[in-house]
């Protein structure tokens, strides 16, 4: 009897240290705190999921009960059998309809929200916010091809406002994922384009992730949804189509180093580029690679060691001397062409 305990205890206490960490998380990350109109269909569809299935559980557990207690032999009964039910219509019927119910239940407010997810009947209209995305190993591209803006690692979108992503891959297959937003979608090479759209309840910056593994750095292709108001937007947009840095005199030859030995991948402004992100605005990012820490250190071992952060991505090595990195890292570092957004950055690395 005491081991059968033990293993109770046991057993208690992991459900219930299980149950309390669901309750962990990170603000703006967890699809469990929807915040945008695709992420809160999709957690009222688990909520009927999770519904429906201790539903079932409650009933078996009860049949399981019942049968247990009301069928266990006794004393004197070893021999005596229960009275067989094989072949019982009203049993078969039910058994078999009750699941069919069940699935209808979740089909229906499935099948309404997959269609309205994929409705795209306002794309195109005047007004409304178009951005072609493109996966890279192992970054983003975001370019908004009407305000002549191209962007990287960072996306910045209107609340209350969908904000449609036609999405494609330069290399091989990637999952844009920004669970508190909404949900998954593949950007696949090639000619294929798939479409969703964005839509924030709030402003906030929002953690968005590669959901599909793309190679040995698959794990550290974060980027940023950053969501403020239309106002603001409209300020980020302007500032964006106006960049011209003012560079200090230690700049200045950082500039002329990057113009020689980094433009031929890299972009400043509203460019695309070419195998590499557009950096523009690169002081206001809040992660240098997606991960790194906004430092002047971390910016230089970047320049110089790629691939000892993101292993596998397309960034030669050794490309400069340490002290030319230096230069270059100082010429970054003043790319700051716009305050929209700072305040909730800030937030989002205190928290």
């Amino acid at each position: 009897m005491r081991g059968w305990m033990g293993r109770f205890r046991s057993l208690f206490l992991f459900g219930a240290l299980t149950m309390l960490l669901t309750g962990c998380g990170i603000e703006n990350i967890s699809a469990l705190k929807p915040k945008g109109y695709g992420s809160e269909l999709l957690f009222d569809l688990m909520l009927i999921s999770i519904a429906i299935m201790v539903f079932v559980f409650v009933i078996v557990m009860a049949i399981y009960a019942f049968v247990l207690l009301r069928y266990r032999e006794k004393k004197g009964q070893e021999h005596i059998v229960p009275k067989q039910t094989e072949g019982n219509k009203a049993l078969e019927v039910i058994w078999t309809v009750i699941p069919i119910i069940l699935l209808l239940v979740l089909a229906i407010p499935t099948v309404q929200a997959t269609f309205d997810l994929a409705d795209q009947s306002t794309q195109g209209d005047e007004g409304v916010l178009t951005v072609d995305v493109t996966g890279n190993q192992y970054w983003w591209q975001f370019d908004y091809a009407d305000q002549e803006i191209s962007t990287s690692q960072e996306i910045y979108i209107p609340t209350n406002e969908r904000v449609y992503l036609n999405m494609k891959a330069s290399d091989v297959i990637h999952s844009f994922w920004v669970p508190a937003i909404a949900g998954k979608m593949d950007t696949i090479p090639g000619e294929n384009m798939n479409t969703m759209y964005l839509e924030a309840y709030e402003e906030g910056v929002y953690e968005g992730f590669c959901a599909e593994l793309c190679g040995p750095s698959h794990s550290l292709m974060y980027f940023k949804v950053i969501a403020v108001s239309p106002d603001k937007f409209d300020q980020w947009v302007e500032d964006m189509q106006n960049i011209d840095p003012e560079e200090t005199a230690s700049a200045s030859e950082g500039k002329q180093l990057f113009n020689d030995n980094c433009m031929s991948c890299h972009a400043i402004g509203g460019a695309s580029a070419g195998v590499g992100p557009n950096l523009g605005n690169f002081a206001n990012r809040e992660k240098i690679a997606g991960v790194l820490q906004p430092s002047k250190d971390n910016l230089v071992d970047w320049i110089l060691h790629p691939d000892e952060v993101k292993p596998g991505n397309q960034m030669p090595a050794q490309l400069v001397e340490p002290g030319e990195a230096e230069k270059i890292a100082d010429y970054l570092l003043e790319l700051d062409h716009s305050d929209v957004g700072k305040d909730l950055e800030m937030q989002s690395v205190e928290e």
